[in-house]
């Protein structure tokens, strides 16, 4: 285990049914780090993220987050699992703000209501986060009236509320239009500038290449391939993570060479 890691994922396993998701997967993620989960659909790379706050519960395994860990080889108890959840932030591919609570009081709901923060002050630092994800004139207005990109920045804001100790990203653009992708990643680059620890699921290689710290590529439940974007990325060394990366990167296939 890395003394500066945050994040540790060890022997975790899952399955719905007979059908196994994880295999025995481990992980570490460093302190201030951005670790970037890339594979095809179904490779378990949400449902790794969602164990990370207990949104999944592991058939076994360990996870440990700052100073919390949670042994799946006993049923963990309900303030386990609370106590895992409150580290992390979760950003998810749907918005999933209240349509009936304008922007800012979507932010402040967790803080006052969750952990009891004075209105006023929840309030002075909703408008902060606001301002932060570049949506300080849009306090007022409800979910109706933003686009899904400002939605999408109104859920980080949210999530950053909670004063995590780790953010998470559930694909947080695959429901946008092209054209709000941009401003929803440079929020997230901007982020990782300041320091926070980042575990996130997304097909944008770009994103990966020019933020992460780490990369894992997941397939068939197993991290196949993890490292450093400069080797996981540019100079795969397996040959399943060399096909992903060709077919997302040139998905007619078109005249890219073979990656090696």
């Amino acid at each position: 285990m890395s003394l500066t890691s945050l994040v540790e994922v060890r022997g975790v396993r899952k399955a719905f049914g007979d059908h196994v998701v994880l295999k025995d997967v481990n992980l570490d993620v460093e302190q201030g780090s951005v670790t970037v989960l890339i594979g095809p659909s179904g490779s378990g790379k949400t449902t790794l993220l969602r164990c990370l706050n207990g949104l999944e519960l592991p058939d076994a395994g360990t996870v440990r987050v700052d100073d919390v860990t949670v042994d799946y080889a006993t049923k963990p108890s309900r303030d386990q699992r609370k106590q895992l959840a409150a580290q992390s932030g979760m950003v998810f591919q749907a918005h999933h703000l209240f349509p009936h609570r304008t922007a800012l009081e979507n932010i402040i709901e967790g803080p006052v209501y969750v952990q009891k923060e004075p209105v006023e002050q929840a309030k002075a630092r909703g408008l902060a986060l606001l301002a932060q994800v570049g949506l300080a004139e849009k306090a007022d207005a409800y979910p109706s009236q933003l686009s899904g990109g400002q939605q999408q920045r109104v859920g980080i804001a949210r999530a950053l509320a909670l004063r995590p100790k780790l953010m998470l990203f559930d694909e947080p653009t695959s429901a946008l239009d092209p054209e709000t992708v941009g401003d929803v990643l440079v929020v997230m680059r901007d982020l990782a500038r300041q320091g926070w620890t980042m575990v996130v699921v997304t097909h944008e290689i770009r994103f990966a290449e020019q933020v992460a710290d780490h990369v894992a590529f997941l397939d068939g439940g197993v991290i196949v391939e993890e490292g450093p974007p400069s080797a996981v990325l540019a100079h795969p060394s397996e040959p399943r993570t060399r096909r992903f990366l060709r077919r997302v990167l040139d998905p007619l296939g078109e005249g890219r060479e073979d990656l090696s």
